[in-house]
């Protein structure tokens, strides 16, 4: 199982998350240095990549879980948001139409640009820590805890805030169209 295992962590899909993951993260931690423009640019362009990227991380089940680690604080998670945040200002809140798993279904719920690309920055952040700690069973943790975390938590944040991102970009949604608008908060 080791031999297969390793061959799993180091998988070209699992290299691929990690550069395309790597790319956000430093672009993110160096968000002073980009206006609204390039910033939504290039978000448009890497978020499809990252969520491409995401569902083709193996389904990996590690030995142990005790090498499970945490790294990015809650002052790391901020600077990210309030970076964002200055940079998308009243254009930061959106709302979509959140579907609660049965078809029939759906509530409009209030989102937020900066706040979930910090949460995904969280989530990408601390897979990379950990992954680089270049351990079978870090390794194995990081493959397990991002695939999880993407398929319950930052996969469905990417999807929204690019939504939101493309609105933005064309302008071609108002507050009362059907499935998102903007507020003026």
């Amino acid at each position: 199982m080791s031999k297969e295992s390793r061959e799993i962590v180091q998988s070209k899909n699992v290299l691929e998350f990690v550069t395309v993951a790597n790319e956000i993260c430093l672009f993110l931690e160096e968000i002073e240095k980009y206006n609204m423009e390039f910033l939504l640019s290039y978000l448009q362009k890497v978020l499809p990549l990252l969520y491409l990227k995401g569902t083709m991380m193996p389904d990996i089940k590690p030995e142990e879980t005790e090498s499970n680690e945490r790294f990015v604080t809650y002052d790391q998670w901020e600077k990210i948001y309030l970076s964002l945040l200055t940079r998308t200002g009243t254009k930061d809140i959106f709302y979509y139409a959140c579907c609660s798993g049965n078809e029939t279904e759906s509530k409009n719920e209030k989102g937020s640009i900066s706040e979930n690309l910090a949460d995904i920055y969280q989530d990408l952040k601390d897979f990379l820590l950990l992954y680089k700690k270049n351990t079978l069973l870090a390794q194995e943790n990081a493959i397990h805890s991002c695939r999880k975390l993407f398929e319950n938590n930052w996969g469905i944040k990417l999807l929204y805030s690019h939504q939101a991102i493309h609105c933005l970009m064309y302008g071609n949604i108002k507050n009362d169209d059907f499935f998102m608008g903007f507020s003026s908060n």
